[in-house]
């Protein structure tokens, strides 16, 4: 499983979903799906990182086409960050 939480820049409201891996989930307007999500094994300085895919539903003309597909990381959300005019994501846990 894996934490996410989502902010609405609209309404500054945000809340922690739980995703099973590989089991899309829809929140609002999005589509969001985590593959793969995993701690690392360094007790010293734990990094989280889960491989996330989020479709925008609003967007009908490109249905395939992810707003985002790539890798998270807990400590740093800006290495690959979300871009989207009205939700914020970032990672928060795996288990």
């Amino acid at each position: 499983y894996t934490n996410i939480k989502i902010l609405d820049k609209i309404s500054s409201k945000n809340i922690l979903i739980k995703l099973k891996n590989g089991e899309p989930k829809k929140y609002k307007d999005l589509l969001i799906r985590s593959m793969k999500c995993k701690n690392s094994e360094f007790d010293d300085n734990p990094e989280i990182t889960a491989y996330v895919q989020v479709s925008d539903l609003t967007n009908k003309n490109k249905d395939d086409v992810f707003v985002f597909n790539g890798w998270m990381f807990s400590s740093s959300p800006s290495i690959t960050p979300f871009d989207h005019p009205v939700y914020d994501i970032w990672l928060v846990s795996c288990y």
